[in-house]
């Protein structure tokens, strides 16, 4: 992973500038995901493996998948891919994009795993209260996972915060141990 997003970065670098530079940030989210959606589907990875497609036509393939999700420029960005055999980076590069956008709007993406559902209220106070903590605009996103067994894990980009009963028990027991 380390060495695709290596890779990776000076393409997500350069869109990013571009995008930015011309105020179509959402336009370029969009023609990235659609991107790397193309380029995760099972079918088209045969195509890519395949010797006997040629760059024009593979980069043509997916340009007329993606139909209005691309912009010229995300059309070129699909050619310069493949012409480099760098195609497969499309979803690592479209991560980094989202980062940089996130970044750049002072918005963070948390993920929050719990046992059960949050309600609206809780919802809302995890919100706030993240927005206060890491003085940024939050977007939430919850999924739950019966392994948790109670409280909370949130992700924030590299900040973990674990409040799960499941690690406390762990850190019970590591403390027994000892």
């Amino acid at each position: 992973m380390a060495e695709t997003q290596t890779l990776a970065r000076p393409y997500a670098d350069a869109v990013f500038e571009l995008a930015e530079a011309n105020g179509e940030l959402d336009a370029w989210s969009v023609a990235l995901a659609a991107l790397s959606a193309i380029v995760s589907n099972a079918d088209v990875a045969v195509l890519l493996d395949n010797p006997e497609v040629s760059d024009a036509k593979l980069a043509d393939a997916v340009v007329e998948v993606a139909g209005d999700d691309l912009n010229k420029g995300a059309t070129n960005l699909v050619r310069l891919l493949v012409e480099n055999d760098r195609l497969r980076l499309a979803p690592e590069i479209a991560g980094l994009f989202e980062q940089f956008k996130a970044e750049a709007e002072h918005r963070v993406d948390v993920n929050v795993t719990s046992a059960t559902e949050f309600s609206d209220a809780q919802q809302d106070a995890l919100a706030k209260a993240l927005e206060k903590r890491l003085a940024r605009s939050v977007r939430l996103t919850f999924e739950q996972d019966e392994n948790v067994i109670g409280g909370a894990v949130i992700r924030a980009g590299d900040l973990v915060i674990d409040g799960s009963l499941r690690a406390q028990l762990e850190r019970m027991r590591q403390s027994l141990a000892h």
